[in-house]
């Protein structure tokens, strides 16, 4: 398996722009921001709204984002950094990136309506969700992304439950959908991929948006230097893909000859330990239907 790599780390500044936040150990939220931030550089101006990282990165007195950084609203995360777009031109700053960091939560459920405005409308903004596919901040509720068959506080598993009953929602799809100069979806398990994807965002204008997958050792239950192990696990296995969408056009990074087992990935989680072997073919089979679709869309 290889990714097509331009982006090269000798580029990287040895600054950090994100560090000493509280998140949990393993979080890979605060990996994939820090990545992000490395390679945006100190003229970012950063939004984030009600989340973890939020609450990890801003207990006063102190802040953990050395670059300007303002919290606001649950739903508000895009609406929020269309404002910021517009009072930097307003204001004539040059050479500033306007980046949103939210969650799934926050992104595909109860800010979709804001996000769909700023790509509809094309303000010049950066949305990064990192995808923890759940509510994590707020005690493991599930999520529009949250998997099927996944346990969370509100889709239980035990006797007469099965977790979570419906599939999640693709929103790489959904934003590709508005036309976008650019969309795509990332892991922190893979960083070259990642930061490349941020490094050709941060060139484009208009609204870009990065989907990150964010493995969460809590949420999920897993020891916590695993997170980068289950983020690998589940590009490999297919339960996760890393794409672009641009000028109209989508394309894979990585297409494993092989997908593994859905089960090596799923069964030393916590949230999927009720699962059994029955659960884990019905998940390859809709991994199999879904990546048809993908392959079909890129042929196109």
């Amino acid at each position: 398996m290889t990714i097509d790599s331009k982006f090269q780390f000798s580029d990287l500044s040895d600054q950090e722009l994100l560090y000493g936040a509280k998140t949990c150990p393993g979080c890979a939220a605060t990996i994939a921001v820090r990545l992000a931030l490395k390679v945006l550089g100190e003229r970012t101006f950063v939004c984030v709204p009600a989340c973890c990282l939020a609450a990890t990165t801003n207990a006063y007195p102190q802040v953990s984002f050395a670059v300007n950084y303002v919290v606001t609203a649950f739903p508000a995360t895009a609406s929020t950094i269309a404002g910021m777009a517009a009072a930097a031109e307003m204001q004539g700053l040059e050479d500033v990136t306007i980046l949103g960091i939210a969650g799934d939560g926050g992104t595909a459920d109860i800010g979709l309506q804001a996000l769909s405005g700023v790509c509809e409308r094309n303000d010049n903004v950066i949305y990064l969700c990192y995808d923890n596919e759940a509510y994590m901040n707020t005690g493991i509720q599930r999520s529009s992304s949250t998997p099927w068959g996944a346990w969370t506080t509100t889709s239980p598993a035990g006797e007469g439950e099965r977790g979570k009953t419906k599939y999640r929602k693709n929103l790489f799809d959904i934003i590709a959908a508005h036309r976008v100069p650019y969309c795509a979806t990332a892991s922190v398990a893979y960083p070259m991929d990642l930061m490349e994807k941020v490094a050709k965002a941060k060139a484009i204008k208009g609204a870009r948006f990065i989907h990150v997958h964010a493995p969460c050792p809590t949420g999920w239950g897993y020891s916590s230097e695993k997170t980068i192990e289950y983020g690998k696990l589940a590009v490999e296995s297919g339960l996760w893909y890393l794409a672009e969408y641009e000028n109209g056009e989508m394309k894979l990074n990585l297409t494993p000859k092989t997908f593994k087992p859905a089960e090596l990935y799923l069964k030393g989680q916590r949230r999927f330990r009720h699962m059994t072997e029955q659960d884990y073919k019905l998940i390859e089979e809709n991994r199999d239907r879904e990546w048809d679709l993908l392959k079909e869309r890129v042929k196109a």
